[in-house]
């Protein structure tokens, strides 16, 4: 009976998920799905006999990270040879028509501009997911791809026993733009197109954000033994009717004639679309057609790629400015005329560091080319150097802070000079506490950056810890600021009191410190006490932590004013340690311990003992050392580390033994 609930719960949601992401016509509300969605999320908790890893409940991914490895293409995924011009496709229809000697038909699809993925389903369900690679093989994603929410984990309909269908993971153009905005708030690097940030996306070892990231799905290519259709576009409508998404900008075309309508209409109408497109794709219809025709060494004879021209428009360069970020990163931002382009009017473009300024040889008054293309942030590509009559000053990048006056460094291996004065610059000042009081730091209402600037310019703050003796009477008295919203202030400065303490690692702004590595750093040391007195050695030994975080780290403590400002939030009743429900949940019987992991195992996966190990304070390592606490071992040992640990005296630990020393934490237990 709960069996049968759970299963019709799951058929419900996949046609729900697929009216929604697919179809675009969802019959349900947003909350009457989140209901129903909780309702089976309770049953597969108390009935974990029931566990199903296609069900819909597993598309929200898992935060515990897993290396990829790397898989074989069943078919080599080829690349497709490109064409720029209408002479260009032309030439490819002559070949085909020469090649075939007979009538043929072209399909005309969308080539949208994201990164290649080849999907493997069995018996109607998703088993694999493995990225284009350098084609011959790639890394095997699915746990990733499971979290996309327009690609079916189960199919209906008549499909075939076993096929590979192949498409483009994509990041909407919504999506990109509000990622970069966040990112942009936590100064962090731009990503520079949809593709660049789909492609990251899809490869981070954290399949929990890679849901968050709302990645979509489209589908374009069929393979296999026994497939519905030979012609290729009766695959795509079958692929269609089994679940998968399928661009509707797909056309049938008898004539050279209609191909070139197909370009010329979606080189314009393309610009509406919610994700990001940089050409089309001309296949051969026939399958048995295409069999003919064959391959080349590095693409197939039958279809090519026409890429559109991106979008260029020539302005002249006004000045130079340059602006001062939370980290003290200086940007040099180009003052343009305003011109024209992807329907927005371009005023400014970033010139990103002096290597780039250097490169482009820019002077004052040049007219230059402005690109935007793929990109959602406008570029100078390059300076006609052939309209210089009167120009001004070459450009060359600043040596002091335009904010405050101190002389810029720049750290070696890194692209951009940084304002060091941090303490005393006024835009990182404010930048820090616009940080502290933001979504995913503290959260503090009514401390946007226009009252934050009120506060400073009035006396009333001078760096984060001050929000905590902000006094209702002080704040009254200001302009813009009535009672109502002092009493915001307060009522949200008191309620970040309860914000836990990874969040508060985070908050500090330590350069280089995002919200993931705050989080390593909060549960590898515990309290702020620990890590204000961590060392370099210390720091860089816990995972993900690299030698540029370790030393931002160590000099953030070692400066006088932050310890004196951390000490202040502490007396000011922050969360300055996990709480105790993290440490149990987490346990500790493997604090400071350093341990490998050798051989095959009944019990659990190694992937599932990587997690407990982290889980209970231990730390995976690969090699055997001196420095080795013990290693886990499993059935067939790698004989080099049991000779090594032989002759270095290092214990090894059987995976009962383990189990009951950490009295087995789950695997699956979530972190939030």
């Amino acid at each position: 009976m709960i069996k049968d609930q759970i299963e019709s719960l799951r058929r419900e949601l996949e046609q729900h998920n697929y009216n929604y992401y697919v179809l675009s016509t969802p019959v349900i509300t947003d909350l009457e799905f989140d209901v129903k969605l909780k309702e089976l999320q309770a049953l597969e908790e108390a009935h974990p006999e029931f566990f199903d890893p296609n069900s819909p409940t597993q598309r929200v991914g898992s935060d515990i990270a897993a290396g990829f490895k790397q898989v074989a293409h069943v078919y080599p995924m080829l690349s497709l040879g490109n064409t720029y011009s209408e002479g260009e496709v032309q030439d490819f229809y002559d070949r085909v028509r020469k090649g075939l000697n007979e009538e043929f038909e072209l399909v005309c699809e969308l080539k949208y501009d994201g990164t290649s993925i080849s999907l493997t389903y069995e018996d109607g369900v998703l088993v694999r997911a493995v990225t284009r690679g350098d084609g011959e093989k790639g890394d095997d994603v699915t746990t990733n791809v499971k979290t996309i929410k327009s690609i079916p984990l189960r199919l209906h309909g008549n499909y075939p026993a076993s096929f590979e269908i192949r498409g483009e993971i994509l990041m909407p153009w919504s999506v990109f733009d509000e990622l970069n905005r966040e990112r942009e708030e936590q100064e962090e690097q731009l990503f520079a197109n949809p593709r660049n940030a789909a492609s990251g996306t899809l490869k981070l070892q954290n399949s929990k954000m890679v849901a968050s990231r709302k990645l979509d799905g489209y589908f374009y290519y069929l393979l296999g033994e026994n497939l519905p259709s030979e012609l290729h576009s009766g695959n795509l409508e079958a692929a269609h009717s089994w679940g998968f998404k399928i661009s509707e900008a797909t056309k049938v075309c008898k004539t050279l004639e209609e191909v070139t309508e197909f370009i010329n209409y979606w080189d314009i109408e393309r610009k509406n679309l919610p994700v990001a497109t940089d050409g089309i794709v001309l296949k051969v219809n026939s399958i048995a057609q295409q069999r003919a025709l064959g391959f080349t060494a590095k693409s197939p004879r039958w279809a090519i790629s026409y890429k559109f021209q991106a979008e260029k428009a020539v302005t002249r360069l006004n000045s130079v400015s340059y602006q001062v970020g939370r980290t003290g990163a200086i940007t040099p931002v180009a003052n343009l005329d305003p011109v024209q382009l992807s329907g927005t009017t371009v005023k400014r473009a970033s010139l990103h560091n002096a290597d780039i300024i250097e490169a482009l040889d820019l002077h004052i008054g040049d007219m230059v080319f402005v690109e935007k293309g793929g990109e959602i942030i406008p570029k100078i590509t390059a300076v006609d150097k052939d309209a210089r009559i009167l120009i001004g000053d070459k450009v060359t990048f600043i040596k002091k802070c335009p904010e405050c006056g101190a002389d810029l460094v720049r750290f070696e291996g890194e692209a951009a000079h940084y304002c060091p004065n941090e303490n005393a610059c006024p835009p990182q000042i404010k930048g820090k506490m616009e940080h502290f009081v933001s979504r995913k730091a503290m959260n503090i209402d009514g401390l946007g950056s226009e009252t934050i600037n009120l506060l400073y310019q009035n006396d009333l703050l001078h760096n984060i810890a001050d929000i905590y003796s902000l006094k209702i009477p002080d704040l009254i008295r200001l302009e813009r600021l009535g009672t109502k919203s002092a009493y915001n202030i307060q009522a949200g400065s008191e309620k970040s009191k309860e914000v836990p303490f990874e969040r508060v690692v985070f908050a500090l702004g330590i350069r280089f410190v995002g919200e993931t590595i705050a989080k390593k750093l909060a549960y590898a040391f515990k309290t702020i006490e620990a890590l204000e007195s961590a060392t370099f050695e210390e720091l860089i030994a816990v995972d993900e932590i690299g030698e540029r975080i370790a030393q931002s780290v160590v000099l953030y403590f070692k400066d006088p004013l932050n310890v004196e400002m951390v000490t202040r939030l502490k007396e000011a009743g922050l969360q300055m340690s996990l709480s105790e429900e993290k440490l149990q949940a987490h346990g500790t019987s493997l604090s400071g311990l350093s341990i490998v992991i050798s051989g095959t195992f009944s019990q659990h996966s190694r992937d599932e003992y990587k997690t407990m190990i982290e889980r209970n304070g231990g730390k995976n390592v690969g090699s055997v050392s001196s420095k080795t606490s013990f290693i886990l071992t499993g059935e067939n040992m790698g004989p080099e580390k049991l000779k090594k640990a032989e002759s270095l005296g290092v214990k090894l630990v059987d995976e009962i033994t383990f189990l009951e020393m950490i009295k087995t934490v789950s695997p699956s237990e979530d972190d939030e």
